[in-house]
């Protein structure tokens, strides 16, 4: 044995849902699990045997979407996050020019803003951002991902005017003279972003060590991010390169399953003649799914919906893709030896979606492709049904409730309210389901998600009794989810998500047990160990004879 954990109370989160005291880890995997007598009799001269006091385990958690390089991207950028009026971004913006220095011309990138949070009750424009300076081209990216504001300068470097056309799966906003006001959506954003310079293999790992261990530090010991899209190069194969030198340098403390976004077909077709496909790899770093994104965001008004926005009856949103553009990638994939993942918020680029999966199947079949839709927050009955029907993954992102709450139902009304962000109602009706965070779009602490897909309620406690209550998760379920339901959905049911004899040594220690807490408390629960690969990234630990 390399290491033994006694006196804790280990939830291995098996099919029984057993609770042991005891676990022994050797090469890497869980040995054996049971009481403190049972493993101390597998104590060899050079194992190091850690007293838990009584504390929690629990599987590490394997949040199934985020974009890791991006939150590490978003860390050398102004912090919008949090801003409560335009007034503030500005001066944000100010301050990170005269703290860092940065000399006229030279671009200054920020993200985080959520008008939701603004007194102004408005989207940010080209002209508050010249209020930060008029000689620095500035891109300031919303909270969603999906909108990005560009000052005046930025549009002169990179020749856009009234006279420009149209993106195709995108837009940018003009005013009534036509002349643009600097918020571009969805695709548009690249006409932006193609002019910012790129970082180097290095910067890129540098990056990634940083939020690596920061997710260490929150117990999270398997990610599945989309990277690929992060710097106008979208340069895959120096970002594959960079996580597998890192693997191969011990410095990766989180496993990754990598979410291939490749929107064009001549980008898939190409990086499926490099022989990548689904499953390549190792432990460490795999290569998943396509990721696919089909619409926008709610908040940002580009979700796709079937019918008009209750508060923009002009509007259904963007889908990025028609029907047969999406069929097309979705099957070239299928039979290229890929899972799909899709981003479908809306109902409209949702029904889009499981056309493209049965098309696909239709043209090959396979007994378990896993196909799955991420965020799924507008909902119908004809589209629950179908999570089930389709046998598709839903990878719910419960932790956009915190923001959403405050403005979903006026976006979208009543009507449809009451048939979105169904989470419980999906596992009743045995869908698989697996718990993303999104980071840096929301929060990337496990306990923050946990919270919100309990309690159904915003950082504050509003409402006082949840939003739409009958869909809180119990938290077995959400720590299921976290754990064995991630594992799932990047085939990986046999190797992680629990604790179990056989299965990879990723282990995360709690100072207190989420079961148990009073939901006040969860949030302030924190990490005191995590194991990945039965080595010890992150806490504090006692080691006794």
């Amino acid at each position: 044995m390399d290491i033994i954990l006694i006196n804790g109370k280990i939830r291995t989160m098996d099919n029984k849902r057993s609770i042991v005291e005891a676990v022994a880890i050797a090469d890497g995997k869980i040995s054996a699990v049971g009481s403190i007598d049972e493993m101390l009799k597998l104590k060899k001269e050079n194992t190091k045997v850690l007293d838990l006091n009584l504390k929690t385990v629990l599987p590490g958690f394997n949040d199934s979407h985020v974009h890791l390089l991006n939150y590490g991207y978003s860390l050398t950028k102004v912090d919008c996050s949090g801003a409560i009026s335009i007034d503030e971004v500005v001066e944000r913006g100010k301050t990170f020019i005269s703290e860092k220095s940065i000399k006229s011309g030279e671009w200054v990138l920020g993200r985080g803003w959520n008008d939701i949070m603004f007194k102004e009750k408005r989207e940010l424009n080209r002209y508050d951002l010249d209020r930060i300076s008029p000689d620095h081209p500035i891109s300031f990216t919303r909270i969603c991902e999906h909108i990005t504001v560009a000052n005046s300068k930025a549009l002169e470097l990179c020749k856009i005017s009234s006279g420009t056309p149209q993106p195709v799966g995108g837009q940018f906003d003009v005013d009534e003279k036509g002349e643009p006001t600097g918020i571009f959506r969805e695709a548009a954003r690249y006409m932006i972003y193609k002019n910012i310079p790129d970082v180097n293999k290095e910067d890129i790992k540098t990056m990634l060590r940083k939020v690596m261990e920061k997710a260490s530090s929150l117990g999270i010991t398997s990610v599945q991010t989309d990277d690929f899209d992060t710097f106008a190069n979208r340069d895959y194969d120096t970002i594959i390169q960079a996580y597998r030198e890192l693997a191969k340098e011990g410095e990766l403390p989180v496993r990754v399953y990598q979410q291939c976004i490749l929107p064009e077909p001549e980008r898939l077709v190409t990086f499926l003649e490099k022989g990548y496909k689904t499953g390549q790899g190792d432990s460490f770093y795999r290569i998943g799914p396509l990721k696919l994104l089909t619409d926008g965001s709610l908040g940002a008004g580009t979700a796709y919906l079937k019918e008009p926005y209750s508060d923009e009856p002009d509007t259904k949103g963007i889908s990025v893709f028609t029907q047969e553009e999406l069929d097309h990638l979705v099957t070239t994939a299928h039979k290229g030896g890929m899972q799909i993942l899709t981003h479908a918020i809306g109902d409209g680029a949702m029904e889009m979606c499981f056309r493209s999966f049965e098309r696909a199947l239709e043209s090959m079949p396979k007994d378990d492709p896993r196909f799955g839709i991420v965020h799924l927050q507008i909902t119908d009955e004809e589209l629950l049904r179908n999570f089930r029907e389709q046998s598709v993954i839903a990878f719910a992102e419960p932790i956009c409730v915190n923001n959403d709450l405050h403005m979903a139902e006026s976006r979208v009304g009543h009507e449809r309210i009451i048939n979105s962000y169904k989470y419980r109602t999906l596992l009743d009706k045995g869908v698989r389901m697996c718990i993303s965070s999104d980071c840096p779009v929301d929060s990337l602490d496990p306990m923050d998600s946990l919270y919100v897909a309990t309690t159904r309620k915003d950082y504050s406690g509003y409402p006082e009794d949840g939003w739409y209550p009958e869909e809180k998760l119990t938290m077995d379920q959400a720590v299921y989810c976290f754990t064995m339901g991630s594992a799932y959905a990047s085939f990986e049911e046999d190797i992680k998500g629990s604790i179990e004899p056989g299965k990879l040594a990723d282990i995360v220690v709690l100072s207190d047990d989420p079961f148990e807490s009073y939901e006040q408390e969860i949030r302030r629960i924190k990490p005191v160990m995590t194991i990945m690969n039965g080595d010890i990234y992150y806490g504090i630990h006692i080691l006794a004879s």
